[in-house]
């Protein structure tokens, strides 16, 4: 997948490894001229991706070769067990999630799991879970709780699944249930935004102690898409919308809406995967630690404090 904004970087870099395979067949010293080419490439990268728009950062946190959950999982989690079902109707493959070993601590991982290939993303139905992957989730947040035992949850979904049969179940009632408990949980609750973090979608598995996004993701009530559609009839202007909304990391931040931006390497999450996971456990090793020195009745109580104080109007 390569995106427009990606394209002139790609020249290049085309451009040089074209000059050092000449190089190599003709027996020629291009060493000074590739140097250059490197600089340039090096220099049109931080001149590309230090500057998105916010538009740019919904492109590329939607990258088909960026890290998943489940990708996330395996790096800091190499022991990780799956557990599986909400034990009242299925096993929603939208949502995974199960205990993992990250160094000596046990821990709860729960996210939204996206597929790389058609026949991922229909199993994986795009990342958008039904009623019972959100009662799943609660599920396992639940028996962490039982086992007192932190969890982390990573976020990525376009949203919670629409169709007329996730009604039928009761998707608002499962959402619903979910902030309400997540807010009373006494363990530690990290949450992170790792790709998309659309409306209650999202924000069913993410009523966190701590709430960080990665730089190049976004957050908002709706996708910048479909607010153009409503605004204006049409998807033409969903740059416009993008930038309207406000939604990427660097916002929210300023909002007060989120607690922290895990930085990515230059040129997005994907480019180094491990680095992006080795970021990840950093920050939630350091602030499981913190939340751990705190009573459950603290955390508690300043998780709700925390979200209570989002989005009040002074008259």
């Amino acid at each position: 997948m390569l995106l427009e904004f990606e394209k002139p970087i790609v020249e290049l870099e085309g451009k040089l490894a074209d000059m050092k395979r000449m190089a190599e067949e003709n027996g020629v010293d291009v060493s000074e001229a590739v140097r250059m080419l490197e600089h340039k490439i090096e220099t049109l990268k931080q001149e590309t991706f230090l500057n998105l728009t916010r538009w740019q950062k919904v492109q590329l946190s939607r990258h088909s070769e960026r890290p998943y959950t489940l990708d996330y999982i395996s790096e800091l989690s190499p022991e990780f067990i799956e557990l599986h079902g909400d034990r009242n109707i299925s096993d929603d493959q939208a949502m995974v999630g199960g205990f993992g070993r990250l160094d000596d601590q046990t821990v709860m991982f729960i996210g939204q799991q996206k597929g790389r290939n058609t026949k991922q993303r229909q199993l994986r139905n795009f990342g958008m879970p039904n009623p019972e992957g959100y009662r799943k989730a609660l599920r396992l947040m639940k028996l962490a709780e039982k086992f007192n035992k932190p969890i982390v949850t990573f976020i990525d979904t376009p949203g919670a699944f629409p169709g007329i049969e996730a009604e039928e179940r009761g998707q608002g009632e499962a959402i619903a249930r979910n902030l309400k408990e997540m807010f009373m949980l006494k363990v530690p609750v990290i949450c992170i935004v790792i790709g998309e973090g659309a409306s209650g979608g999202a924000l069913g598995i993410a009523i966190g102690d701590r709430v960080f996004m990665l730089e190049n993701t976004w957050y908002s009530v709706i996708s910048p898409e479909n607010c153009s559609t409503i605004l204006w009839r049409s998807w033409e202007y969903k740059e416009q919308a993008a930038e309207a909304m406000k939604l990427t990391a660097e916002d929210m931040l300023e909002f007060k809406l989120i607690d922290g931006i895990i930085e990515e390497p230059l040129g997005g999450a994907h480019t180094d995967i491990k680095a992006q996971s080795a970021s990840v456990k950093k920050y939630i090793k350091e602030n499981l630690t913190a939340l751990a020195a705190l009573s459950h009745e603290e955390r508690i109580a300043q998780r709700i404090d925390k979200f209570t104080h989002m989005g009040v109007v002074k008259g």
